[in-house]
């Protein structure tokens, strides 16, 4: 089911037919070192992981959406909203293929999805979390109008995360 759609790319929610592309991007290093590692070890795994996001969907209204390129529907990465229980605020994330970095697809998704949490959601305060060394996230996050608010440890043995906010006054984008 197609959710947002972009000049160049659709984001829709995720079926067990993209576990294979799941599967290659959750074990990406880049996924590994900023992210964290999710256990997904194999297509079994990812389609776990896929129903988890169903499920999210189906309870909240969000999750993380895989983002396609509309001109061949080449899978490249997952953009979308999360509810953690260790924030209080509604979470903005994304991550893609090493390989589709620098071509603007994350900046395209990221404000898309920004923007339907205000206009669609109705949400009114938006954050995201990033780990101190990962700048070229800070700076999309910064690009979309999100500011560095303070650090977070989502729990007691977990390292310092930075926390950035989009407060919207106007209600809408």
């Amino acid at each position: 089911m197609k959710i947002l759609e972009t000049e160049r790319l659709i984001l829709r929610l995720q079926t067990t037919d993209d576990a294979d592309f799941i599967l290659e991007l959750v074990n990406d290093p880049s996924w590994l070192r900023f992210i964290g590692d999710r256990g997904v070890r194999t297509v079994e795994d990812a389609r776990e992981y896929i129903l988890n996001s169903i499920h999210m969907y189906e309870k909240s209204g969000f999750c993380f959406y895989l983002v396609e390129r509309k001109e061949d529907n080449i899978p490249l990465g997952l953009c979308g909203l999360v509810k953690r229980d260790s924030l209080e605020d509604v979470d903005i994330g994304y991550a893609f293929l090493p390989k589709y970095w620098g071509n603007g697809y994350a900046y395209e998704a990221a404000s898309a999805t920004l923007a339907y949490s205000i206009n669609t959601l109705g949400l009114n305060r938006i954050v995201a979390i990033t780990t101190q060394d990962n700048e070229a996230s800070a700076k999309l996050l910064k690009k979309i109008g999100l500011k560095f608010e303070r650090l977070v440890q989502l729990s007691n043995d977990a390292e310092e995360l930075r926390l950035f906010s989009f407060n919207n006054d106007s209600k809408t984008l």
